[in-house]
């Protein structure tokens, strides 16, 4: 039975945007190297744990995919086999990203059960340890668990961290969810690749700063998408975040991104939300 939620102390999993993404090459596992930025929204999931000594992981929340493919569980099996024979725990999850959204939700939540857990199973681990780990249950999670804003390359595991500035973005999504390996599997995704280099962001990252080669692509196979950018676009320069389908803008401040919110298209739903250099659990590890 889950605790009582006045009880709880809730563990934040912040969404991510890409404010650029171009794909650069296709390597020999299958994945595709790219370079992006990522930063983060002070908006995202809340993740709840209850510790046990009968070596039990165990979730309460409802999911429509098996606890195989569970990311949160994953994690914990991940770091369960340091913390003792009997180390287990019970999950809640209060789910506030869309799923399938580019926004790094699974991700996020899977790199806060790491950090919650190096926390509340003692284990001590560095953040470049636990990185390192979170790798292993997907390419996003390392940016997560080294919480801060940052240049990346590789698969999206090369990080550097940088200093943005921190707009205020108002995020839209159709609802819907976007195949990402459907959008990686596109024979015209490397046909024209683009290098940055990473100097270029002394000249701030802002709309005319690279693109997301993914977006003409999820553009084409997904109508709801497409809709969507072109009706902010009377608003600004939209982009579509990651693999997609949210898309976002920056906008000048929380009053002018909740009026266009109240605009939003029907069957579409969103959040006016800041950006954030440091991930909000970043000073408990090192």
């Amino acid at each position: 039975m889950a605790l009582a939620p006045a009880r709880r102390k809730a563990w934040p999993a912040p969404c991510k945007i890409n404010l650029f993404l171009h794909i650069v090459g296709k390597r020999e596992d299958g994945y595709h190297n790219l370079q992006t930025v990522f930063q983060f929204l002070d908006y995202g999931d809340e993740l709840f744990f209850e510790l046990n000594t009968r070596a039990e992981i165990a979730r309460t929340y409802a999911a429509d995919f098996s606890e195989d493919l569970d990311l949160c569980l994953r994690a914990a099996r991940l770091l369960q086999p340091f913390a003792g024979k009997n180390a287990g725990v019970t999950i809640d999850l209060l789910k506030r990203i869309p799923q399938g959204g580019g926004l790094g939700g699974g991700s996020s939540d899977a790199a806060t059960v790491l950090i919650a857990l190096n926390q509340l199973w003692k284990l001590g681990f560095s953040r470049a340890k636990l990185a390192k780990l979170g790798l292993q249950l997907g390419a996003d999670v390392p940016v997560f668990v080294m919480g801060q804003a940052a240049w990346a390359e590789g698969v999206g595991e090369q990080l550097t961290p940088i200093d943005l500035a921190e707009p205020w973005y108002l995020v839209l999504n159709p609802q819907i969810n976007v195949s990402t390996a459907k959008i990686f599997s596109n024979k015209h995704l490397t046909a024209a690749p683009q290098m940055k280099k990473i100097r270029a962001l002394e000249k701030g990252v802002d709309a005319s700063f690279g693109e997301n080669q993914l977006e003409p692509i999820v553009r084409a196979e997904y109508a709801e998408v497409d809709k969507l950018l072109e009706w902010l676009s009377q608003f600004g320069k939209p982009r579509m975040s990651g693999s997609g389908g949210s898309v976002f803008m920056a906008v000048e401040d929380q009053q002018h991104g909740e009026v266009i919110l109240t605009q939003k298209p029907e069957n579409s739903v969103g959040f006016v939300a800041k950006g954030l250099n440091n991930h909000p659990l970043l000073s408990l590890y090192k």
